[in-house]
């Protein structure tokens, strides 16, 4: 079955705790790096931002404690009601990937579901009257790159195109495939595209 890749937008409700200390700091962004959630709006939090907002954290009627771990990260502990991932969420039985950013009172998580399950979030959020903005969506299958393109980038790799430096050529690649520089030239952008933009939330996760 198909999945979707899904970016979503989502008001987070006056008293929960990442939605009441960015509206309090609008300027500010916090980054939720991990979150354990516990049950009963209980859990744990690795996050990232400024003073004020740690400031306001830490002053959270909510939160039982906030441990910094240097200048710009902190460990956050939450109390039961302080908010965690919304009902809808949990009742559809999606989790968002984490990290996730959190500007204003709007959190926006990147979610990987069936579409049938995309419907059902929205509607939930609908009938809780939860404001949200969808950004985009789209269908995903378990191959990442097409039977053709597989070849191509494998040979490139075996070849050494992607080594540094390089230990062949465009030109050379297309005369093994008996096609044309450029439409290899195009074929190869894609691949690259589809890599990159798949593991992009990867790699701004290690290099956060």
């Amino acid at each position: 079955m198909a999945t979707h890749h899904v970016r979503i937008e989502v008001r987070l409700p006056d008293g929960h705790w990442a939605g009441d200390v960015t509206r309090g700091n609008p300027n500010d962004v916090l980054r939720i790096e991990e979150t354990m959630p516990l049950g009963r709006g209980r859990g744990t939090a690795r996050v990232s931002g400024t003073t004020n907002l740690f400031t306001s954290i830490r002053e959270h009627a909510k939160i039982d404690d906030l441990r910094e771990l240097d200048a710009s990260h902190a460990t956050v502990e939450i109390s039961a009601g302080g908010g965690g991932f919304l009902r809808p969420l949990m009742d559809v039985g999606v989790i968002p990937h984490t990290p996730f950013d959190v500007r204003d009172g709007w959190v926006e998580w990147t979610l990987e579901c069936t579409q049938g399950k995309v419907r059902n979030l929205i509607e939930r959020f609908r009938d809780d009257a939860i404001p949200h903005r969808l950004l985009s969506t789209r269908a995903t299958s378990s191959h990442l790159l097409t039977q053709r393109q597989h070849q191509v980038y494998e040979l490139a790799l075996r070849e050494g195109y992607y080594d540094v430096p390089r230990r062949t050529t465009i030109t050379a690649l297309a005369d093994m495939l008996g096609v044309a520089k450029s439409t290899l030239s195009a074929q190869m952008h894609r691949i690259e595209s589809t890599v990159m933009h798949t593991f992009a939330e990867e790699i701004r996760r290690r290099n956060g």
